[in-house]
Order: structure tokens, then sequence, then C-alpha cells
């Protein structure tokens, strides 16, 4: 093995075998292990979330491989309709000046699927990075034919079922991009805005409890006005009951509208009276629903003012209304129709306020524009029949989610679930299987010769394609079996489904969770006409925050790029990544300023085990992480450790007998027995904790093995047979080394697998196994046999012995070589033993030079002391320190404390810095301070003990 641990020279070419070698494909024995991967959109990377969960993925198909499973770990990617539609048209216009209505339908699909050839994989090769072990020969691809094939065939047979239908129904509505967008789509922005207060004239000579020939109404959205059908007021506000039932005349369009009853209007808000538009709000639509109030959309699709207002009934049918629009105001955007019309409203004295008012406004995610609530025909799936069973089947445990708290989340969504809208104004994605005849009559079927052919049209009936396309959602809910070959039955989908797990974030479990499930029940029935759940187990991650526990975003310039964490990468190169590409300077410029900010040398390579075993250490289970560069750093330490505590173990065995033939005799020493013992425990623990998806535990369980058993101290517990033990011994202890190594390797191979392969090819050859990786060995199982408990119990006495000593050396500054006389005060008859039996073990590893047994009543030196249960441990320090040196050097030491601690204590009694300052940083702040103090009281402590020298 090299002399250092060095990623960069292992892992990719590891990576490269192990894929080449068919390492990750289905064993075809064992019970079968699924996991579907989350289809990443085509057009991403990698980010920390995905790092996280793949992380979380990769373990778990690791783990289960290793325990003899038949494993499958589905990869594909998702065809990201509004994203990828985006990039080709921006890259279409920068190149050739072009736009998609240039080269028409068929052309400019062309042109996307030429661009997935070139530029789509980029978030599948860093996938390889992070050591997927996926099998790459089964990727799939949204919009490949097999997957189109499973979606139309879904399609066709909802419709069928009644459970698919076309209505005009409200919808989010992006003017930029020109299509209806789900909710997950939108982003919600805080802003500051204005609340306008108009005056509606009372029709017929009406007037208000108070006198007034107008009631007010307050609004954020001014030009929806021409839209208005209603006025609702609280039917127990006494103020306007005389109201209900009369008719107001609308501003500026003088049209008759009505007062409604309606719980909608909320007596302690604003005037308590309420404009009802339900072809542009979505809680006016229900408002409107319930009183049948008609709906006239006033807007097109770039939400500019139409030039006569569209009438609608709920059903979705156009009713006659007059809904004239002024001509003034035909075809302005709605922002400049907004100032148009309170301009109208202030010239006619019908403005009664404007107020300051702080609001939450919609946007598209991708376009970046104000979305609007807008009439439209869409395709919706009729969820409530599909819900029920889906509920059920959490209900009755076939699918548990951990937490198990995120049922709650579940079950909400699913008893208030509304009707799905399932189609897309694009052109790339899944074109909806129907077609229109000239009378506008809709067909649904798999293709036009089907509809023809069930509907018996002759050859001159023209059928046109509906233009739309399906949500990406549709496809992705089909995604556990149709990736399996679904609708036909075919082993891969006996075999594999249902699924074992699924590993995804909280905000998609009504997007993508729930729809699976819905699907997959329709769709999948076992044998008995049982329907099929997709997955047991739906295993529910928190966000990755930046350390300030800030969610990440581009636009705050605290994305962290996993790919960063493993290579590396120098400050400019982190800053023009960031910045590059950025259309807006002021944005590109914060963006930089925090990068300097943050790493003012940028990012040093830590290599993929560290940045996995990092992820998995700080999984706790359904909790936000704050990301912790320092953690990052602290288990790259960790690696290097393991790599050099293997390269001890080597050089201590290659070449060497090390009791792997027949016959062997052997002697363990304490500590072999003790660290036999030890790993039997870790295994036992570190394997629950998997089998409960504890991955935070199961690291910690690792490291601390690791790092404080097997490194700090076996390692050290074996030189003294090593460097002077009997043959017996030797080979005990060379047996145990290798043995132990190995069995780690495996252990930990799930969670860091470059390292444990890397290594484990060095190791294994001395215990008689020559194969060619690790991760097809078998995981190590619990055997209680192996556990001495007498010996845990002795090196456990053992190890506080020795830390006793070190903690005196530690605070009195003697040398950590300097020989010490020790008296033993208070020993039990088994503290005897245990001294008799492990005195070289104890004057060895703690540097005494006599252990001297005081007897009842003997008088012992002045002297620092340390206990091991009832046993004192003495060391006298007279002629051992100089001690008006070591009371200078205390005093010095707390005077420079004391400085620290006021400067802290002075931060936190200043009123501003505590009212300004994040949680966190308050937080660090006083455990900054609560360290302090304690150091500080340790070294008062030292100072007596010396003084009575």
């Amino acid at each position: 093995m090299e002399t250092k641990f060095n990623p960069s020279a292992i892992e990719q070419a590891l990576y490269q075998s192990w894929e080449e070698k068919g390492y990750f494909k289905p064993s075809g024995q064992g019970d079968s292990y699924s996991i579907m991967i989350p289809p990443p959109n085509v057009t991403g990377s990698l980010h920390m979330g995905h790092a996280f969960q793949d992380t979380i993925m990769d373990t778990l198909i690791r783990y289960k491989r290793m325990q003899g499973n038949n494993t499958l770990w589905q990869v594909g990617t998702d065809h990201a309709g509004i994203a990828t539609q985006m990039v080709v048209e921006r890259k279409l216009a920068a190149e050739e000046d072009k736009t998609r209505h240039d080269l028409g339908r068929d052309a400019f699909i062309d042109r996307i699927w030429d661009w997935k050839k070139e530029s789509g994989g980029t978030i599948t090769k860093q996938l390889r990075r992070l050591g997927a072990s996926v099998d790459w020969d089964r990727e799939r691809f949204t919009m490949d034919e097999g997957l189109s094939e499973a979606v139309k065939e879904v399609f066709v047979r909802l419709h069928k079922e009644d459970l698919i239908y076309r209505g005009k129904r409200l919808v989010n509505w992006d003017p930029k991009l020109h299509t209806a967008i789900s909710d997950l789509e939108v982003e919600n922005k805080d802003k500051k805005g204005s609340m306008w207060n108009l005056r509606y004239p009372l029709a017929d000579g009406v007037k208000t409890q108070d006198g007034k020939d107008y009631i007010v109404v307050a609004t954020t959205r001014p030009e929806t006005m021409l839209g208005d059908t209603g006025v609702a007021v609280n039917p127990e506000d006494e103020r306007y009951q005389d109201l209900i039932g009369k008719d107001i005349i609308l501003p500026i369009v003088n049209r008759r509208i009505s007062i409604v009853a309606d719980e909608h209007a909320d007596m302690e808000k604003g005037t308590g009276c309420v404009k009802i538009t339900p072809a542009h709000d979505f809680n006016d639509n229900e408002v409107g629903k319930r009183h049948q109030l008609p709906m006239i959309n006033i807007f097109d699709k770039d939400a500019a003012i139409l030039s006569q207002g569209e009438s609608y009934d709920f059903t979705g049918k156009a009713i006659e209304l007059d809904a004239p629009i002024p001509e003034r105001l035909h075809g302005l955007d709605r922002f400049a129709a907004r100032k148009a019309i309170i301009a109208e409203f202030e010239e006619a004295g019908l403005l009664e306020e404007i107020e300051d008012h702080s609001l939450t406004v919609p946007y598209g995610d991708r376009s970046g524009v104000v979305i609007e609530p807008l009439l439209t025909d869409q395709w919706y799936v009729r969820v409530a029949p599909l819900a029920e069973p889906a509920v059920q089947a959490v209900k009755d445990g076939e699918i548990q989610f951990v937490p198990k708290q995120y049922e709650n989340m579940y079950f909400s969504w699913m008893n208030d679930v509304q009707d799905w809208c399932i189609s897309r104004q694009l052109w790339w994605g899944h074109r909806i299987p129907a077609w229109y005849d000239e009378n506008g009559q809709v067909y649904v079927g798999r293709d036009e010769a089907e509809v023809r052919a069930e509907n018996q049209l002759a050859d001159d009936v023209k059928l046109t394609q509906d233009e739309d396309v399906l949500d990406t959602w549709f496809s992705s809910a089909l995604w556990t079996f149709s990736t399996l070959g679904w609708p036909e039955q075919t082993p891969d989908l006996k075999t594999f489904h249902p699924t074992d797990v699924l590993v995804t974030g909280f905000d998609i479990i009504f997007f993508w969770v729930a729809r699976m499930i819905m699907m997959t029940m329709h769709f999948n029935k076992d044998e008995n006409g049982k329907a099929q759940v997709p997955f047991k187990t739906v295993y529910v991650t928190g966000l990755i925050r930046d350390e300030n526990g800030d969610k990440m975003s581009k636009s705050k310039g605290n994305v962290l790029d996993p790919i960063d964490m493993i290579d590396g990468i120098d400050l400019e190169s982190l800053v023009e990544k960031r910045c590059g590409n950025m259309m807006q300077p002021q944005l590109a410029k914060k963006i930089e300023k925090n990068t300097r900010k943050a790493f003012e040398a940028g990012i040093e390579a830590h290599g993929t085990d560290a940045l996995r075993f990092t992820l998995a250490a700080m999984a706790s289970t359904g909790r936000d992480i704050n990301w912790d560069m320092n953690r990052l750093e602290g288990y790259r330490n960790f690696c290097n450790k393991l790599w050099n505590a293997s390269r001890y173990v080597l050089m201590n065995t290659q070449d060497q007998d090390c009791g792997y033939g027949d016959n062997q005799d052997f002697e363990y020493s304490l500590a072999d027995r003790w660290i036999l013992g030890q790993f039997e425990n870790t295994v036992k623990t570190f394997t629950d904790h998997l089998d409960n998806y504890r991955f935070d535990l199961a690291a910690n369980t690792a490291y601390e093995f690791t790092w404080n058993q097997f490194c700090d101290w076996y390692l050290e517990l074996t030189k003294p047979v090593l460097n002077s033990g009997t043959e017996a011994q030797q080979r005990a202890t060379r047996y145990t080394l290798i043995t132990v190594l190995e069995k780690l390797l495996r252990l930990m191979h799930p969670l860091i697998p470059y390292i444990t392969d890397a290594i484990w090819k060095n190791v294994a050859p001395l215990t008689g196994v020559n194969q060619d990786t690790i991760m097809l060995q078998a995981f190590p199982t619990f055997d209680a046999n192996k556990v001495d408990e007498a010996a845990m119990a002795d090196l456990d006495w053992v190890k506080q012995f020795i830390l006793g000593i070190r903690n005196i050396r530690g605070e009195m500054d003697i040398s950590p070589n300097k020989p010490l006389n020790t008296f033993i005060k208070n020993a039990s008859a088994e503290d005897k033993r245990r001294l008799t039996e492990n005195q070289g073990f104890l004057q060895g590893l703690a540097k005494l030079e006599s252990i001297t047994v005081l007897n009842e009543g003997d008088e012992a030196p002045v002297s620092s002391a340390a206990l091991v249960g009832e046993m004192s441990i003495l060391i006298p320090m007279a002629g051992l320190i100089d001690v008006e040196a070591e009371l200078a050097r205390i005093d010095k030491n707390i005077e420079k404390i004391a400085k620290d601690l006021a400067r802290v204590e002075g931060k936190l009694k200043n009123d501003n810095f505590v009212s300004k300052a994040p949680a966190a940083v308050i937080d660090k702040e006083k455990a900054k301070l609560a360290e302090m103090q304690t150091a500080i009281s340790k070294l008062e402590e030292q100072k007596s003990t010396i003084k009575a020298l």
C-alpha cells in the first residue's frame, strides 16, 4: 500500500472496474431487494440533496448485496418537460437566433434528443463519482420507448374508466412559458406591495346602515376587478345583513353583480367585504362555485387584457353573459392595466385609500414571472377513487414511513385531495394520446389507427392529435413498475416488485410518493388479485442547509457541489463556476462576495468516502442538516486513520505466520480477546442501526470502534506482544489483527466503498481469500460465542488505569516520556489480580517505572490521584515539577482564557449582537463561554494541588 491515502488515485479506476465486471447487476440468488432511484432531471447536475439520498440508497444496496440478496438498484433520469425545453430553446436562440416555432414541433423535438445525447448525461457521470452501484445496463429514461408505451397504456385505461377527463378549470398559468404548472413549480416570495381600498356603488338606491351608497372592498390585484362576479360578506356580519342579495354596479364595466353571504369573508379583516373573481383566484373560485356565480376570464395567455370577457359556468360551458371591457384597456399587460384602472377609480372618486401591504406573490420557478390563476382547458385525473386504497395501504402498515410522523402529512394531503391537472402546454414530453375531429369531438386511444378502428371512423375524417403533453409527474408516478417492463408481466416485474424502500424528501410526498402509490395499486395486482404497493418503506430525508441553517439556493450563492467536496476546487474556479453564466450582474456580484467570504482559499479535496461518511453521519431521521465543512475534514482524517492503521497491520503480518493454516498454536492476549468481543458487539449495533435506517448512529458506531477501540487502543496493545511475545502469542495477535481488519472493512464497505475495497485487496490474501472485490463478500454477522465478557471487563479496567495516568500527566504538564512511580490505594482482590496479570501492559503503555500496592494504613506521599472504581492511582508530585514555574504557567493560562471569556461575555450581553445574530452563531458563542469557564475551573484545581506540594 502507498504510504498516504490518495482518493483520486483509486476511486475512478475502481469504479470503472466494478462496472465493467458487472458487479452491480442482480446476482439471481437469494431474496430480492430493490430500490428505484428517484429519477433526477436530465438537465440537472448533482447537488448535495442528490448526494445525500444517493449515499443512503447505495449504502442499503451494498449492505443487502453483501447479505446475499438479489439486489437491483434501478437507475434512470426524468425528461423534465419545462426545464429541458427551456435549455434547448435558450441554446437555439443563442446559437441560431431562432425560436422553436421557426423549426416546427418535430424538428424541435429532434433537437432535444440531439441535446440529450450530447449533454444530458452530466448527472449520471456524477453518480458514478459518488460510487453509486446502480445497474447501468438497465438505465431508463422517462421518454424511452418502453416507458412511453406504459404512459399511453395508463392514460387510455384511466380514460376508459372515466378517471381521466377534460375540463375547463383554474390552473397556475405561467404567462412567459405559456403552460400550466404544478404547485411544486411555484415559488412563493414575500414582497412589499399595496392594498387598494375601492368603492363599489350599490345599485337601485340601496344604502348601507351608515347611509353610504357604496361599500368598500380591499384588493392587492385591482386589475382583476374587470372579472368580478360578486362581493362576499360574512353571514354573521350585522353591518351588511341587509345588503345580502342586493346588487352592485361594478365600476368601469358597469355590470351588475350580487352581494352573497359566505364565511370566506372575514368580519375582522379590512372592511369585511371581499370582491369575488372566480376566474382569477383559487379561493374566489371556491366561493363562486358555492354560489354558482359565473366565471369571467379577462386575460389572454400573455396575461394581457382581452377585448371581451369570456364567460363560463362551473361545468366549463360557455354562457351568454355580456362582459364587455372598455377599448382603452384592450391588450394592456396586467400590471399596466392595474395602473390604468387605479387611475380611473381615482378620477371617479372611487379610490378610498392605498395602504402599504406585505404579501406573498407566486412566481414560476423556471420563468421567474408572476403566476396567473387562469381558466384553461386541461386534462385531469379524478384522484379521489384512487386515493382511498392508497390511504388504506398506509393505515394497514403495508407501507411505512420513516420517520413515522410523515404519515400525518401524507394523510392530510390525501384526505383533502383535488383532481390532478396532468396536461402541459409544451412540445417536449409525452404527447396526450387524444385526437379531435373537425367538430371538436375527442377520441382517446394508443394511436390514431386504434382510434379510427374503435370508433369506426372513415379514412376521410380528419383527426388532429392534442397539442399538449403530460405533466412530468404523470410518467414518474409509474416509475416503480414501468421501469420493470409493465404492461408486460416480465420476470423482472415479478422478481423486483414491489420494491423495498423509497428514499425521498418530504416536499414531494404528495407530488410523487402519493401518486406512485395510487397508480401502482390501481394497475398492479398480485396472483390473488390484491393491489400491489410500489414500496414497503418510505424513508424521508431532511434538507441539507448551509452552515447557518439557510436553505441552499443559487441566488444566495451558498450552493455546494458535492463533486467539489470530492475533488477540491480553487477559489477563482469556484467563483467562476458560481457566477460565470449569470445574466444579472448585481446578483453575480453578491454571490461572488458570499463565495469569497465563505471559502477564502477554495475547497480542499476530501475524496468520495469522506463525503459519503459525512452525509451518513449527519443523517438524523427526518431532520434538516446544517452542512459542516469541519466534519467533512474530520471524516477525511478518519479515512487517513483507517489507511495508516491498515498499513501498520500489513507491515506486521505480510510474509508472517498469521495462523490461517491448520493446527496452529495460539495464545491470545487479553487485548486480542477484548478486541474480538468488541468487534462482535460493533457488528450487532451497526447492523441494528442500518436495519432501522439510523445511518447516523451506524456511522458513529463504525467511527467509535475504528478510531478509538481498534486504532488508538488495540494497535498500541499489540506492540508489546509483537515486540517481545512468544511465537504462539505473536501468531495469535497477527491472526487477530488480520481477522478484525478484514471484517471491519466488510462492515464499513456500504458506507465507504472505495477505501475499503482498496485496502481489502491487500488484506484478503493473508486470510486465504483470493477474490477481486470486497463488494461481493459476505457482510459480517454477530457471533455471541466470540464475546468474552471477562476479557472485555478486564481490558476496560486496563484502559481506565492507563487513562488515569495520562490524565494526571496532562493536568500537571508532565512529559509522556518521563517514567513515573505509582502507588495503588484501596485495591480489591480483583484489582490486584488485574494488576498482576497486566503489569506489562500497564508499565509499557503508561510509562511506569514501578507500581506499589499500599496496604491499609500505609501513608502515601502528596500525590495527584485518579480513580478506577474504588481504587486510587497515586502519582507523587514531589521532584517531578518546578512548583513556582508551574504555578506561573497556570496563572498565565488563566489570564489568557479570562480575557477571551470577557470578550465573549461582552458579546452575549450586547443586545444589538443578540438581536441580529443567527441562533446558530449565538449558540456557538454560548458553547465557547461554557468551555472557557470549565477550563478556568480545572486550572484553579491544579493550582490548589500544586500549592500543596
